[in-house]
């Protein structure tokens, strides 16, 4: 059974930084791409950032592009997200997910997902 556990979310000022962490586990993820989303209240979930697990080019939001940086290690599966120069509007619960194969912008197209980890960006 697919796990993936976030952590690392927080309260942090405007300008600061924090690093997600995402533990996978349950399988071989060789195949799979793994995603960053995040929700904000009322919002809809969307899309942060994405990586495949055998490597290749990593994907952004346009909210994302310049300031977080997706990256993984295989060896201990896990993969990270490095988030710089937070702005208030990027408060939100961030998930991890994952899907076989692509990498997707698309929620629905996720198949696990982890519970989520808080991150809150005060001005």
């Amino acid at each position: 059974q697919v796990q993936l556990v976030e952590s690392g979310g927080g309260l942090v000022q405007a300008g600061g930084s924090l690093r997600l962490s995402c533990a996978a586990s349950g399988r071989t993820f060789s195949n799979y791409a793994m995603g960053w989303f995040r929700q904000a209240p009322g919002k809809e979930r969307e899309f942060v950032a994405g990586t495949h697990w055998s490597g290749g080019r990593t994907y952004y939001a346009d909210s994302a592009q310049g300031r977080f940086t997706i990256s993984r290690d295989n060896a201990k599966n896990m993969v990270y997200l490095q988030m710089n120069s937070l702005k208030p509007e990027d408060t939100a619960v961030y998930y991890c997910a994952v899907r076989k194969f692509t990498i997707s912008n698309l929620h629905r197209e996720y198949d696990y997902w982890g519970q989520g980890t808080q991150v809150t960006v005060s001005s």
